[in-house]
């Protein structure tokens, strides 16, 4: 009795192993495909992703080395753009060496620091008072010059009334009381010494830049002569000074007293 049941439940047992060998052979061959291929599929993925990242890393090769033929310098532009940069290092060094001194001694001082425009500014305007007055240095020194050149322009006008005088006094003597053979020995000796004084105040006159002019048979100028009368005379030229009552006398090239004449005046 025990062996038929305990029979019977092995054969139950042994029924019920092979169900679930048969259920799990029947389910398993779908899970392993399955994984396959997915597995398959994201090798493909992962292969086409390579390649386009290989593609990618190509082309950014690519431009990078063109960029580097583009960019590429001779060794001269090298050495001149190594020039220039060390060039600018050094005055931006020197703009903050002084900057810093400047603030330095304006931090000393109590001043206050000038912006750049300011500082401009100033400069700007230091060099207009520079030129301002070098300016009135030259106008200041010429107006000096001048002023000492022609500083005896008074004393030698009111001199020439001098001259005019001795002039007419040695005029007025008669010719023959100075002849050799006159017995006037008094008037030739006063008049030798009037003429001696004339010519003595005459060098004085130049050597102080004053000399005479005669406008004697020259064409009437209203810049040098002063015309006191007019005559009509057919032998001469119109306009032309044909008598001097007084010569006329420069100061350095300046007119200190114009020559009064007489002029030819015309017969039309």
């Amino acid at each position: 009795m025990s062996l038929s049941i305990l029979s019977s439940s092995l054969k139950g047992s042994f029924v019920k192993a092979a169900r679930l060998s048969a259920a799990v052979s029947t389910s398993r061959p779908a899970t392993v495909w399955t994984s396959r291929l997915y597995s398959t599929e994201q090798n493909n993925n992962d292969n086409k992703d390579n390649k386009e990242g290989a593609a990618t890393q190509d082309t950014t090769a690519e431009s990078a080395s063109a960029e580097q033929k583009e960019n590429a310098k001779s060794p001269h532009e090298e050495a001149l753009a190594a020039k220039d940069k060390q060039i600018a290092e050094i005055k931006v060094k020197n703009e903050e060496r002084t900057l810093t001194r400047i603030h330095n001694t304006t931090s000393s001082t109590g001043l206050t620091l000038l912006t750049v425009p300011e500082r401009q500014e100033q400069a700007m305007l230091r060099n207009n008072n520079s030129r301002d007055m070098e300016n009135l240095r030259q106008r200041t020194a010429k107006e000096v010059a001048s002023t000492k050149e022609y500083a005896i322009q008074k004393f030698a006008k009111d001199l020439l009334d001098t001259a005019d005088i001795l002039v007419l006094a040695i005029k007025n003597v008669p010719a023959e009381e100075i002849s050799e053979t006159s017995t006037n020995n008094h008037l030739k000796s006063l008049h030798t010494g009037v003429s001696m004084t004339r010519d003595e105040l005459l060098k004085t006159l130049k050597r102080h830049g004053v000399e005479p002019y005669d406008p004697i048979n020259e064409k009437f100028d209203p810049n040098l002569h002063q015309a006191n009368f007019q005559v009509p005379m057919p032998d001469k030229e119109p306009g032309t000074v044909f008598d001097v009552q007084k010569v006329g006398f420069m100061l350095k090239g300046r007119v200190l007293r114009p020559a009064q004449v007489g002029v030819v005046q015309s017969t039309d």
